[in-house]
């Protein structure tokens, strides 16, 4: 085909590539995990430690689905929390249902020699984001923080998440926490706050102006836009220099 054939046709030709070949070309370098947190080496331990214990029949797909569907009901039960205080006590047992699954899900693969580094990449992180969409609009209905702070709150995590996964893509480092703090440490933060307005309603800090949530958001705001904006230029630096123009 000629330059003059492709500019009428007013399209490229396309090579076909057979599709075992076009697997087999996808290269995947799986990103070094850090994971600092303070409650990271104890739950290392009891994750190994569950991991060993589970049935056979149970599998990594089916823990990746528990702490999804355990997001999703822990958003409903705040949006119940709303008109019925019972919703703090279920979110709180959702969060650990979550908890289960989705930290034990990679767990159990590499004990088992079960891996599959892109499929858990990508659906562990899909459901992450699913799984903060609601768990924030559930805590926006509920009352107990105001709305806007809830989706600034998704917003900064989204921004912070991006950051992850571009470093890990760039970088091949995988960063699970930021300052001592992972996703364990949140969970538990959400489910302390939960016993707080469980024991007191009007649970309020600096006088009668601000509640605990609303508080809690702003901070967790600041500190996620903090995390941040250090990464991206400590990472953009490092990039920078591996990449010196000759």
């Amino acid at each position: 085909m000629t330059v003059s054939q492709i500019t009428q046709a007013g399209r490229l030709p396309v090579q076909r590539i057979p599709l075992h070949a076009a697997k087999e070309s996808i290269p995947f370098a799986n990103a070094i995990r850090l994971q600092e947190s303070f409650t990271a080496r104890a739950e290392r331990k009891a994750l190994a430690w569950l991991a060993m214990r589970l049935p056979s029949w149970i599998n990594s797909d089916h823990l990746t689905f528990l702490g999804f569907c355990a997001m999703i009901l822990a958003g409903a039960s705040y949006a119940l929390a709303r008109t019925n205080r019972v919703g703090l006590i279920l979110a709180t047992i959702f969060l650990a249902l979550n908890w289960f699954g989705d930290s034990l899900d990679g767990t159990l693969a590499r004990i088992r020699n079960r891996q599959r580094p892109r499929y858990g990449f990508y659906v562990d992180h899909m459901i992450d984001t699913i799984g903060g969409f609601f768990l924030m609009g559930g805590l926006a209905i509920s009352g107990i923080v105001d709305w806007r702070i809830g989706l600034g709150i998704f917003i900064a995590f989204l921004m912070l998440s991006v950051e992850v996964y571009l470093a890990a893509y760039t970088l091949g480092k995988f960063r699970l926490s930021f300052a001592k703090f992972g996703p364990t440490e949140i969970r538990i933060l959400l489910a302390l706050g939960n016993a707080a307005l469980w024991f007191r309603p009007d649970a309020r800090i600096f006088g009668s102006s601000y509640r605990v949530f609303d508080v809690g958001g702003i901070v967790a705001i600041a500190g996620m836009g903090l995390m941040l904006i250090v990464s991206a230029v400590c990472n953009t630096v490092k990039l920078y220099r591996a990449e010196p123009l000759h």
